[in-house]
């Protein structure tokens, strides 16, 4: 009998010395069930972080001039998404289509045309080097830009990405490098306005980004109007891309107006524009139907409603009958009441 219980203690013995390996390694590697629970344990802690921490919620996008003048309760026929509009034959002077035209808002980066006309009215060298510098980075909206502080474009690059890009960096540089600088060059611009009748219409500075930079779709007209006659203006600004060598770098740059690339569309001179103050804006001469209009398109609330507000227009202009002959002066063409925001 002592023989066998000598035996069966060697046998545990040599059991627990075979077996501890194996519990050792079961222990290191939990079973599927196991793991099952270990991961819906893990997700309910996940779920629990999640919402325990604070959401961050997106601050809302403040209102434009127009939204806080009322100017979207104006409805219209052709449900425009823009609560200003203007359209005018270009040869007739005949007024097609107008929805509050006569208010004043901030225009953001249709200041660019102004900006635009006048230096190319310079006569300044457009193969002229200027170099970027801390005083064209943009301090009022934070924006970005490629154009790094140091880089060097000519004046000629500069005006191609202000007209077709929206760069405000090279509008700003143009202005600043403009003899007698910054304060002269916007003197300029209002000055300009004023010769051309545009009396609703004052700058501060030539990018736009500043919503002390005010028009009306009346004044907008007429600024397309004369600037269509500039070839170097009508060439740039409907120019569908563009690159330019900065140091090292090749930077491509395209139009911010997608209609320019768009076959059904003839457009013969264009500016975008958009701050928050100003809302989505657009200015064009385009050939319509046989027929040059001028149109302009401002506060719309969407990121792609004033393009799609000239298509309104533009079938609807396709629709209409041929139009009679009259000449009419652009300036005369009013409407009752003049609506002035701040």
């Amino acid at each position: 009998m002592k023989r066998f219980f000598a035996q069966i203690g060697i046998i545990a013995v040599f059991s627990s010395l075979i077996l501890a390996p194996v519990y050792a390694q079961a222990a290191r590697h939990p079973s599927a069930s196991e793991k099952l629970h270990g991961k819906k344990t893990a997700a309910k802690a996940k779920n629990a972080r999640k919402q325990a921490a604070p959401r961050v919620v997106a601050a809302p996008k403040p209102p434009s001039f127009g939204q806080l003048a009322g100017l979207h309760g104006a409805h219209d026929a052709l449900d425009l998404k823009s609560s200003v509009a203007f359209v005018v034959d270009q040869d007739t002077q005949e007024v097609l289509f107008r929805k509050n035209e006569l208010a004043v808002l901030p225009i953001a980066s249709i200041t660019k045309l102004m900006t635009g006309l006048l230096i190319s009215e310079s006569k300044l060298p457009m193969d002229e080097m200027i170099t970027i510098t801390q005083d064209d980075v943009d301090m009022e909206k934070g924006s970005s830009s490629r154009l790094r502080v140091g880089s060097e474009l000519s004046r000629g690059e500069l005006l191609h990405l202000a007209l077709m890009s929206s760069e405000n960096r090279a509008a700003n540089a143009l202005g600043r490098s403009y003899p007698g600088g910054l304060p002269v060059f916007v003197n300029l611009m209002n000055a300009r306005a004023k010769m051309l009748g545009m009396m609703d219409t004052s700058y501060v500075e030539p990018t736009g980004l500043s919503s002390k930079n005010q028009s009306s779709a009346r004044d907008l007209a007429t600024l397309v109007n004369f600037a269509y006659g500039d070839p170097v203006l009508r060439e740039l600004s409907t120019s569908t891309g563009h690159q330019v060598a900065v140091g090292h770098r090749t930077l491509q740059y395209n139009n911010t107006n997608r209609l320019v690339k768009n076959p059904s569309w003839e457009i013969g001179l264009q500016k975008t524009g958009y701050i928050s103050e100003a809302g989505q804006c657009l200015v064009m001469q385009a050939k319509v139907a046989g027929r040059k209009l001028i149109m302009v398109f401002l506060d719309s609330a969407g990121k792609f409603s004033r393009l799609a507000d000239a298509e309104r227009v533009k079938r609807w202009v396709e629709s209409i009958p041929a139009p009679v002959t009259k000449t009419l002066p652009l300036a005369s063409v009013v409407s009752d009441q003049k609506i002035v925001t701040n």
